[in-house]
């Protein structure tokens, strides 16, 4: 938890879009920016899965956090285009790497040491770990900023990253078995998730519970267009981050659920997304706030189901193909939110609630991941 805090503990976060329209480039320029850093997590998502399982899962999270903090060395030495689109570039990649490995680097380490159980319960404190730091890093930008500018909040944003790349050489990681060292990891690892239905499903279903996490990008618009002043904007969505977080922080509680009764808490969460949508006043916002603590709890369970299915050493290639769905459902948010907004969001949500039936089972003991010893 303490390097999922410090990971996103990164000054730039809160300001980077700013730097970009003081630095002169303008919307257009911005959006192909966006457009490259998404491509680059696009295409280097599963081969990054791949090369954790066959390299090693917590060097390429170290390797991660190297590739950010040279990536915002890049933005902080040279402030101009074709510096940002290098940047974004190596944070693409850095993305890719430590998606999957993180992920298949926890849960084989709390496999291993007989407490793989535990695993829904210690993801969901790293992700809400990872919503509360951003109270103590708006701060920071904040701080940095008046007192030395883009060029301070740049270079502590390199240092951060350089102490979570430290930070992560302490995770402990099981030894490499002959799985790792098969002659098509990439083919082969692909072609399990895709092989069984039932891990097939429950790859299908995590993508798509994940990519509704892309209607976060809009908590600051529906804040603004439903009446609440420009200044209090930051608090309205914190306020939603808080709730999220403890949602999270209860996936451990919700793991232990019945399948039909987490598929009752996604209905009530798009419930509550599209009763805020009618409504439309800055109240609703506490309804948006009830939405996102539900949904996360949510994917929480999904993501801890996820690695239970997995029984081989591939489990980072096929957590990376479940991020790469997860990309490619978040244009699906995009889409709905450009037809309809809010509300169209909110019939996603319940379309997504058979793939998530299909997909999901009751938490049952976890067995030791195939392949990894057991201690």
């Amino acid at each position: 938890m303490g390097w999922a805090a410090l990971s996103e503990l990164v000054p730039l976060y809160p300001l980077y879009a700013l730097l970009f329209l003081d630095t002169g480039l303008s919307g257009a320029q911005i959006s192909l920016l966006f457009a490259v850093w998404s491509i680059t997590s696009f295409l280097t998502e599963v081969p990054a899965g791949v090369l954790a399982d066959r390299w090693s899962r917590r060097g390429v999270v170290v390797l991660a956090g190297l590739l950010q903090a040279a990536g915002f060395a890049v933005w902080t030495a040279a402030p101009e285009a074709w510096a940002f689109a290098a940047g974004f570039v190596l944070w693409g990649v850095s993305g890719a790497l430590v998606s999957g490995a993180s992920e298949a680097l926890v849960y084989d380490g709390l496999v291993a040491v007989g407490a793989g159980d535990g695993y829904a319960r210690v993801n969901g404190w790293m992700t809400a770990a990872e919503l509360l730091v951003q109270v103590p890093t708006a701060f920071a930008a904040g701080t940095l900023f008046a007192v030395g500018g883009y060029p301070l909040v740049g270079w502590a944003s390199v240092a951060v990253c350089l102490a979570a790349a430290a930070l992560a050489l302490r995770f402990p990681e099981a030894p490499r078995t002959a799985d790792d060292d098969e002659e098509e990891p990439l083919r082969n690892g692909v072609v399990e998730g895709l092989r069984s239905p039932a891990l097939r499903v429950l790859v299908l279903a995590v993508a798509l519970i994940g990519g509704l996490d892309a209607v976060e990008e809009y908590f600051p618009v529906l804040a603004g267009d439903w009446g609440v002043p420009t200044s209090a904007v930051p608090f309205a969505v914190l306020v939603i981050a808080l709730a999220g977080a403890a949602g999270a922080a209860l996936g451990g509680r919700a793991d232990r659920l019945r399948r039909g009764t987490l598929l009752g808490l996604l209905v009530v969460a798009a419930g509550c997304l599209a009763g805020a949508a009618v409504w439309g006043r800055p109240a609703a916002l506490a309804a948006v706030a009830a939405f996102y603590a539900l949904y996360l709890a949510v994917l929480v369970v999904a993501e801890a189901r996820l690695q239970d299915g997995i029984a081989s050493g591939h489990r980072a290639t096929i957590t990376s193909v479940a991020g790469l769905g997860i990309e490619l459902a978040s244009l699906l948010v995009f889409a709905a939110w450009a037809v309809a907004g809010p509300v169209a969001v909110a019939v996603l949500v319940f379309a997504v609630v058979p793939v998530v039936r299909a997909g999901l089972r009751t938490r049952e003991p976890s067995a030791p991941a195939a392949g990894r010893p057991t201690g």
